[in-house]
């Protein structure tokens, strides 16, 4: 019977899929070091049994409080093989949210990585009765944490004394039973754990499996939060079930080089890196004098032209076939070997991507593969494919899912991903899906006549003018992102006259301008946006861009601000969308600054 848990999967993938480098990270000697299938195996076995030694029953909750290491996914592993309930957790959290969620779910067992995250289960420990063990990666000063080489030994010294059963060692569970709690807080209000069953995670993986192609010459590198469900669904459980190696890259700033090292043949990301790429691209093509400035920018062209042609089914044609080939040589070939030279596709997800870098990444031969989900969906709904692919959109639904379009224009879903309901909030639940199965996504959207998905907007998040005026935010910040000179922008204006902009430039490419302008390369941040050459190119940005937008949607003025919005300052969710109520808190003398006094609104 093929694996209907993720347990089952897992045992009967390092079966099915042997490999040396079932798991690579990289070691304190700066190389990679790799974990073969057979003890990537033996040590999850170990672990099931360490976790039964300390009490874990079948259904006790066991959270894990770190970032993306191999002990991360030992540890899930390991529970599941005990019949236990996952509970990840963002390691970027502060201690008051972890203490809300793990009030929430109580675990037995909390697994954290370092000393920074065993500090904060120490400073909460005390209010949370049903915590048993705290179980440290690496080595920590803190009194009653156990080292997790030691939870390993003990393990490992009862399973020896047991035969391993055929198929496996795991605790039978049911394909229906919960799998993991994930908590979800959006951009106003409690954490909400979305409970997700085994089935909700298996079927997702075996749909995904319908639409690409994966064999053991793959290999992923992991950098997206394994907390966050798409990694963990598509770059963790799509990748053991399939027999393709995971690489843990060191952290995020170690990305660029980690991908060199690698050679991964797969990248699963938020649109965030894909615009940096493509940024970065332009940059030092300018920096690199006239020529080769419009070499790069005719090939661009000459790049999305095809790819446009090669997506809606027409002929490239011998002479822009000619000319993509020139370009490949000059200027894509040398994208490819900058992104390890081996990638087959890639995935984006957890936020919209803009079409233009699409088309640009799919004329170079990196094929973006954007799809659409919800942590309550686990998490993909629709996806673009080989056999189904339109830039602008979020794909077809994947197999065995129905999406449908209600009549104000939100999209509604069903299918075997979609979770059981929120944990011990069954309003919440009832909110969210209805008697027939449906799904609310509080995404707004159409479906094509093609099948293709499309987002358009979120249903609660618009901003309501002193007009009265129902404008969507997202889609104009979307627009203005793709500009080389916008890392971020929050569009404000909610009960004012007109729509206003916090923007936090791509400081990288601003100072490229600066320098290009003779600003004096030493300024700080705070006191480049300052500079009036500065502030005139984001204004020059609003008009030219203002003429795509109708008049109400149009931004009259922008503040540029001079640091990034954090997830630590509290203006991002864990997924990385913005908190405008915290934004607008925040900046409010700011915003305040864009409008005249006594506007509706405002306050004394």
């Amino acid at each position: 019977m093929a694996a209907q848990t993720l347990a089952q999967m897992f045992l009967e993938a390092t079966e099915q899929f042997p490999r040396e480098d079932c798991f690579s990270y990289r070691g304190s000697d700066g190389k990679y070091v790799h974990v073969s299938s057979v003890e990537a195996r033996h040590r999850v076995r170990a672990l099931r049994h360490g976790l039964k030694s300390l009490g874990v029953a079948p259904g006790d909750r066991v959270a894990i409080l770190s970032e993306n290491r191999l002990e991360w996914v030992l540890s899930d592993l390991g529970a599941l093989c005990a019949g236990a309930v996952t509970v990840p957790i963002y390691p970027t959290l502060l201690p008051a949210t972890i203490e809300y969620i793990l009030a929430d779910c109580q675990p037995v067992v909390v697994f954290v990585s370092t000393e920074e995250q065993a500090a904060k289960i120490h400073e909460i420990r005390d209010r949370l009765p049903s915590l048993r063990d705290v179980v440290a990666f690496e080595r920590t000063m803190l009194p009653e944490i156990m080292p997790f080489d030691k939870l390993l030994q003990i393990g490992g010294n009862h399973a020896a004394d047991l035969p391993e059963p055929p198929g496996g060692d795991y605790v039978p569970t049911d394909k229906d039973a919960p799998c993991s709690i994930i908590y979800t807080s959006g951009t106003t209000g409690d954490p909400k754990g979305v409970t997700l069953s085994h089935w909700n995670f298996v079927s997702n993986v075996l749909a995904i499996g319908q639409l690409f192609h994966f064999s053991t010459a793959d290999k992923v590198l992991s950098f997206l939060p394994l907390s966050h469900v798409l990694e963990r669904m598509a770059g963790y459980y799509t990748m053991v079930h399939n027999g393709v190696g995971i690489a843990f890259a060191e952290r995020m700033e170690t990305v660029p080089q980690d991908i060199i090292e690698v050679g991964p043949t797969i990248i699963i990301s938020v649109p965030r890196l894909y615009e940096k790429i493509y940024g970065k691209t332009i940059t030092t093509a300018k920096s690199g004098g006239f020529v080769k400035q419009n070499i790069f920018f005719w090939a661009r062209e000459v790049g999305m032209r095809c790819a446009r042609r090669r997506v809606e089914g027409k002929p490239v044609g011998a002479w822009l076939g000619f000319q993509h080939k020139v370009a490949d040589t000059l200027v894509f070939s040398k994208l490819r070997a900058k992104l390890g030279g081996n990638i087959r596709f890639m995935v984006s997800g957890g936020a919209p991507l803009n079409a233009r870098i699409n088309q640009f990444f799919y004329g170079a031969g990196l094929y973006i593969m954007e799809g659409y989900g919800l942590t309550e969906t686990s998490p993909v709904l629709t996806c673009n494919s080989d056999s189904g692919y339109r830039f602008g959109s979020v794909g077809k639904p994947i197999p065995d899912t129905e999406i449908r379009i209600a009549d104000d224009g939100e999209i509604l879903a069903r299918g075997p991903q979609v979770m059981p309901g929120y944990y011990k909030n069954e309003a919440a639940t009832t909110e969210m899906i209805d008697a027939e199965g449906w799904l609310a996504t509080g995404d707004i959207g159409h479906i094509d006549e093609d099948g293709f998905v499309f987002i358009t907007d979120r249903k609660k998040d618009v901003i309501v003018t002193a007009g009265g005026k129902n404008i969507a935010p997202q889609p104009i910040e979307n627009q203005f992102r793709s500009n080389k000179y916008v890392s971020q922008i929050v569009v404000v204006g909610d009960r004012r006259q007109y729509l206003s902009a916090l923007i936090v430039p791509d400081f990288e490419t601003l100072r490229g301008f600066a320098g290009e302008q003779g600003i004096d390369q030493s300024l700080s941040d705070a006191e480049l946006v300052e500079q009036p050459r500065v502030q005139e190119l984001f204004n020059d940005l609003l008009i030219r861009s203002n003429h795509e937008l109708p008049g109400f949607s149009q931004i009259k003025k922008c503040a540029l601000l001079a640091r990034e919005f954090t997830l630590e300052a509290g203006e991002l969710t864990p997924t990385m969308k913005v908190k405008r109520f915290a934004i607008a808190t925040k900046y409010r003398d700011v915003i305040a600054s864009m409008y005249p006094a006594g506007l509706p609104g405002e306050e004394a």
